[in-house]
């Protein structure tokens, strides 16, 4: 048992696997599962800067794709949530996101609320690909910005 865990390590450590693991743990990160990408991004463009654009976009993509996982998610639990219909609190969220549509997806990227944020759209049977857009342009946006930020601070 403990030998396949560590093939799956070696298998993605950076940066022999690099762009493969920022793939893999972007995807992830963009579940319900507390998991953070920001980091592996960082690392990989720290340990090959020429991997910035490479790494920002394969980061966007998987990210986003775990997003399409999250809306899908919340597309399949809508019975689970109509237990909970009456609240004030989810009746007030759910008239925000019906007003605002797809558009609210771009808050994607946010800690803590974006990943519940695309189940709810999903939930809400928001359209897919507007989401989907949304998602990319929002997770696009934080990670140049965090990891640009951070080579900044941190020397690149």
């Amino acid at each position: 048992m403990d030998d396949w865990i560590k093939q799956l390590l070696e298998m993605l450590a950076l940066p022999e696997y690099g762009l493969s693991t920022v793939f893999v743990v972007s995807f992830i990160s963009a579940t319900l599962l507390p998991l953070g990408s920001e980091p592996v991004v960082f690392g990989l463009v720290k340990l090959s800067p020429d991997l910035f654009w490479p790494a920002i976009l394969v980061a966007t993509v998987g990210n986003t794709l775990g997003g399409a996982v999250t809306w899908a998610m919340g597309l399949a639990s809508h019975k689970v949530v109509d237990r909970y219909q009456h609240s004030k609190h989810h009746l007030r969220a759910l008239d925000w996101l019906e007003r605002i549509g797809p558009k609210a997806c771009l808050l994607s990227w946010l800690p803590i609320v974006g990943d519940p944020l695309c189940a709810v759209a999903g939930w809400l049977k928001l359209p897919f690909w507007p989401c989907m857009a949304y998602m990319a342009i929002g997770k696009f946006g934080r990670y140049l910005t965090m990891t640009a930020a951070l080579v900044g601070a941190f020397g690149g």
